[in-house]
């Protein structure tokens, strides 16, 4: 397998580690991408009165075809921040009732329930969950027991964003549904690099982002919205096709998909990057960065002598992967050190008592990147 890094505009300079947060798009995908863009501005009328729904069908049916879901279940959103919005803005709780998510939610999320929480009077609760995990088994009934009566809504990572862990969440969706709970799935990270079946997985609603591991331009997301959930959503945008005179076979689709002059070429790039994972073989891909992102885990456990926050087997990880650093790094100055005098760009974390570095693997990354994040860190920690 060939190295991607020629098919990527990173900055050669620098050691790019990182690709979990923002991503990074293909040369032919922008390309795409770049296309949508000028057909949009040849003849906007045409492109968006007329050849806008067309054009969003076919989007959407590579990505159903993709993430193993209908299309009339998808619609295109920017990111899983505003698809999370959609769900939590619409669904009806109040005094009384409690979601349960857990306590490695992404900022932004726990931000948008805690809001809703103060506005609407119901309880938000993040529930412990203990690292080291062992196993699966375990992490599922830790946390359950945080289920009552009362809980209405559960909302989980798939791959969670602080500490980069795969939770088993098709034992907690299939116990919800069995109790009559909602699940609503955080996949900011899943789409690229974990295989899905989103309408056999049977979770109510489970945000993606696309620009992330699938390398779609800047701006991709979407929503999935089981059949029999999909009239508690309400548009988080109302706009024309709220009382569509055309209606089409998904009211779903017609309330989210239309949000006024937008443009949305990002959207219409997204079967490309679909094609060109799969021109480049992507399960080969996959499986030669989740080693390399379990070399570096290793090694930076080695370097600093503390335990990994999990058994390092496949299921646990993919290719993003967290690992600890001494309790008394500073990390602010770490960050600025490791890129000023490296050149290296890497998240650290500080999280719920632990300081934390997560490493991000893609196709352009190479052993070499690794290596370069290794002596820098033990100069720095050690030196």
């Amino acid at each position: 397998m060939r190295n991607l890094k020629r098919d990527f505009q990173l900055d050669p300079s620098i050691t790019f580690l990182n690709h979990g947060s923002f991503g990074a798009t293909p040369k032919p995908v922008f390309r795409e991408y770049q296309h949508w863009q000028r057909e949009l501005e040849r003849q906007p009328v045409e492109f968006l009165g007329r050849r806008f729904t067309g054009l969003m069908a076919e989007a959407r049916a590579a990505l159903g075809a993709y993430l193993g879901a209908h299309p009339n279940n998808l619609v295109y959103t920017q990111n899983v921040t505003i698809s999370i919005n959609i769900v939590a803005r619409s669904l009806e709780l109040g005094p009384g009732d409690e979601v349960l998510a857990s306590d490695h939610e992404y900022g932004a999320m726990d931000r948008t329930w805690r809001f809703l929480a103060k506005e609407r009077g119901f309880r938000y609760i993040n529930q412990h969950v203990e690292l080291p995990l062992t196993t699966e088994e375990k992490f599922v009934e830790d946390f359950w027991r945080g289920v009552t009566a009362r809980t209405r809504v559960i909302f989980l990572s798939h791959i969670t964003s602080p500490t980069a862990i795969i939770f088993p969440i098709q034992e907690i969706i299939r116990r919800a549904r069995e109790a009559g709970i909602l699940t609503v799935i955080d996949g900011a990270h899943a789409p690229g690099q974990l295989p899905l079946h989103l309408d056999s997985l049977g979770a109510d609603f489970y945000g993606g982002n696309l620009h992330k591991w699938l390398c779609a331009p800047k701006g991709t997301g979407f929503l999935y919205a089981r059949p029999e959930a999909q009239p508690l959503l309400k548009p988080l945008v109302v706009s024309w096709g709220y009382e569509s005179q055309t209606p089409s076979a998904s009211t779903f689709v017609d309330h989210h998909e239309w949000w006024g002059t937008r443009d949305i070429a990002a959207f219409l790039a997204v079967p490309k990057a679909i094609e060109f994972q799969a021109e480049h073989h992507w399960e080969e891909v996959r499986q030669s960065c989740h080693q390399l992102a379990a070399y570096a885990q290793t090694r930076i456990c080695e370097l600093t002598g503390l335990a990994p926050l999990h058994p390092q087997t496949d299921h646990w990880f993919c290719q993003l992967a967290a690992a600890p650093l001494p309790a008394d790094t500073d990390l602010p100055l770490l960050k600025q050190r490791l890129y000023d005098d490296y050149r290296v760009e890497i998240p650290l974390i500080d999280w719920n008592g632990y300081k934390l570095i997560r490493v991000s693997i893609q196709g352009y990354n190479t052993r070499r990147d690794v290596d370069t994040l290794l002596r820098a860190l033990s100069a720095l920690l050690f030196g």
